[in-house]
């Protein structure tokens, strides 16, 4: 019997057994001895290995091989143990390391000057070289964060009414990455529970200093008040930034109209339309006080099928930019913006040595697997059908029976994720990665040579220039 047969008879005999004490059903929501027969055979080792080497594992003479050995891992153990700094010299250290440990949370760092694990070595020597040197520009966007504008959750829950705000998010961002910054490698993934994280991987990015970073936040940065501010958005100025206004038109008014005023009722309660007149800068009450008076009438209007929602929002809308009161048409647009717009975690973008949760880690709150969402279709994405650990258990107890697969989790619904990780994602880096490795290479090799020609040697033996490149 081969190791991999070994293992897989262990795995299924670990099943079988906890099955027989748990009556044949596999546990709902989070479980610790089924993470372990998770890592053991569904989580893409291979995959966040090529990710997190950037073309730097294979045999081109460009390639840095102690990159992937320089970047930080950090593992959350289920009794509460932080483990920071953790490192690896290969897959297979990295594989093991995750199977012995059985993390319920595995974060991903910067990739530092020197391997994150001998950082005290380098300490005693009395140099500061241990320093980040390049990280994936990202974002998180927690649903928490929109607790004032939506009424169906709070906290950590969501549910499909209020999850458009990250349909929102993801579109609203991903957009501007690529069209105003002219990114290309960018990841979105599901946090497992309540919001999504970004990573943007183009080389350039990754290469972008704190200051660099933080302007980037700052060019998503709308809200300036504070959760007692009754106006969170304030726009000046003639016009909308091009960004905000593209924002505006093509993502933020339509949901805001299509799907959130009638998901999340804003208007229903004289509580959450009060909480719209706040906004409003009217020091003599004259515009809020005639709004006030219709709606405190409670009457509807004559088409039964207009929604009360529908018909204040319109009401308030025709009012505020019917050009009667001098400036407030931009009312409107702070309005839409305060419910709407992406709300960051202004500090995760900012720094090069912030943590972000792996992708295909297994939230231990939910259950619920850190898979990738496609932005092109960001709008189909369910976060309530997400493969769970209970039910990838599952699939696998029920495909053990069916032929053998080259993947495990080719038999489970995690396999779409996977496939849709490589194939829109992980492939594409790569060829990126080793045409601007071969790209690089090339230009040293070059300036090598002209400048060995000049001086060292005249024959140009390849040899002598090859030596010289790794000193350039």
């Amino acid at each position: 019997m081969t190791g991999d047969e070994a293992s897989k008879g262990s795995d299924d005999m670990v099943i079988d057994e906890y099955e027989q004490k748990q009556g044949n059903l596999v546990p709902d929501g989070f479980n610790s001895h089924y993470l372990k027969v998770y890592y053991g055979k569904l989580f893409p080792y291979a995959d966040i290995f090529k990710w997190m080497s950037y073309g730097n594992d294979g045999k081109h003479p460009a390639c840095n091989q102690s990159y992937f050995s320089r970047r930080e891992f950090s593992f959350t153990l289920d009794n509460e143990v932080y483990l920071r700094f953790q490192s690896f010299n290969s897959m297979s250290e990295l594989e093991n390391s995750v199977k012995e440990k059985c993390p319920v949370k595995i974060d991903i760092g910067p990739v530092y000057s020197v391997d994150p694990s001998k950082r005290h070595a380098y300490a005693q020597s009395g140099d500061n070289v241990f320093t980040p040197v390049e990280r994936e520009l990202i974002f998180d966007i927690d649903m928490s964060d929109y607790d004032d504008v939506r009424y169906c959750c709070s906290g950590a829950d969501v549910c499909l009414e209020c999850w458009p705000l990250m349909t929102i998010a993801i579109k609203v961002i991903d957009t501007s990455l690529r069209d105003d910054f002219g990114f290309s490698h960018i990841l979105w993934v599901y946090s497992g529970r309540r919001g999504v994280h970004c990573w943007v991987c183009d080389g350039k990015a990754r290469r972008l200093t704190n200051e660099q970073r933080a302007a980037i936040a700052d060019y998503f940065r709308v809200y300036k008040g504070n959760e007692n501010s009754h106006k969170k958005v304030s726009f000046t100025g003639l016009a909308l930034h091009p960004f905000l206004a593209r924002s505006y038109t093509e993502v933020l008014m339509d949901f805001f109209e299509r799907k959130l005023l009638l998901s999340q009722e804003i208007f229903s309660t004289e509580e959450r339309y009060e909480k719209i007149l706040d906004m409003i800068p009217d020091p003599d009450q004259s515009i809020t006080s005639e709004l006030r008076g219709k709606w405190q009438e409670k009457r509807r209007t004559a088409n039964s099928k207009d929604d009360i929602n529908v018909v204040r929002w319109e009401q308030l809308k025709n009012m505020l930019q019917s050009g009667k009161h001098k400036g407030l048409r931009r009312c409107v647009e702070e309005i839409v913006f305060s419910f709407t717009y992406p709300r960051l975690d202004m500090e995760v973008s900012k720094h090069m040595n912030h943590l972000l949760k792996a992708p295909f880690c297994v939230h231990p709150k939910t259950g619920r697997v850190c898979v990738p969402i496609d932005p092109d279709h960001c709008e189909e994405f369910d976060p309530t059908a997400v493969p769970t650990l209970s039910n990838l258990l599952e699939q696998l107890n029920i495909g053990g029976l069916r032929a053998e697969v080259d993947n495990e989790w080719d038999r489970t619904s995690l396999g779409k994720s996977i496939r849709f990780f490589r194939s829109s994602f992980l492939q594409p880096l790569l060829k990126s990665c080793k045409e601007e490795m071969e790209s690089s290479y090339n230009a040293k090799l070059q300036q090598s040579k002209n400048s060995f020609s000049c001086a060292k040697c005249p024959e140009n033996h390849v040899e002598c220039m090859v030596t010289i490149i790794t000193c350039i």
